[in-house]
């Protein structure tokens, strides 16, 4: 299976990039900075240099993908995520690629309810509201897409190994909720759903 990773080289998709190349797939990775992977020496990664916001590069690097990885980020500044997926689906589209695995972020929708004050009003309502912003906007694209979309809303990113210990699939009433989880078990549960259908079409959170 070959994977397409669009934010390969931040700090989540750096972890997405080195789990699927230990599973063996094979990984197009897309970057704008093609120099920060030239430590990883694998067979199976191909890297591409391009510009998620240049839909004919988006286009060109779907040849022979089997699934999508949307990792996007842009700090708190929120002008990358909602575009940058808007040309990705545009791209899978005319390619003829059906499966998007995609991170947002716990808050959106129905799991506001999971988040406390300090996320709410402080991070969500202040500090980062255009990246949320734009996060809400990258969700109604892939909602709208008729893809076959997981979207995985994970809590802050924290340091740390794959755990395999977060809570996964909670409604918007549970509460006993850490609102983190790190990079590595992120990528671990996006990774996972290539081999399961149960999410396929399915908004997904999961944190400690």
């Amino acid at each position: 299976m070959q994977i397409l990773i669009f934010g390969a080289t931040g700090s989540l998709g750096s972890h997405i990039v080195e789990q699927a190349l230990e599973k063996d797939y094979s990984v197009k990775a897309f970057t704008r900075n093609p120099e920060k992977l030239r430590g990883l020496n694998n067979s199976h990664l191909t890297t591409i240099q391009g510009d998620v916001n240049n839909l004919s590069e988006v286009e060109n690097a779907m040849k022979d993908v089997d699934a999508v990885f949307c990792a996007l980020g842009d700090g708190a500044k929120g002008k990358v995520r909602a575009a940058g997926t808007r040309n990705i689906i545009k791209a899978m589209k005319k390619s003829g690629v059906k499966r998007l695995i995609c991170q947002t972020t716990l808050g959106l929708g129905d799991s506001w309810n999971n988040l406390n004050f300090f996320w709410k009003y402080i991070m969500f309502g202040f500090l980062l509201k255009k990246a949320f912003q734009d996060h809400q906007l990258q969700e109604k694209y892939i909602l709208e897409s008729g893809l076959n979309y997981t979207i995985v809303r994970p809590g802050a990113f924290t340091n740390g190994e794959v755990t395999q210990s977060f809570q996964i699939d909670f409604d918007a009433h549970a509460k006993n909720l850490a609102l983190k989880i790190s990079r590595a078990d992120i990528a671990f549960f996006m990774l996972e759903q290539l081999a399961s259908e149960k999410f396929v079409g399915r908004v997904v959170s999961i944190s400690n």
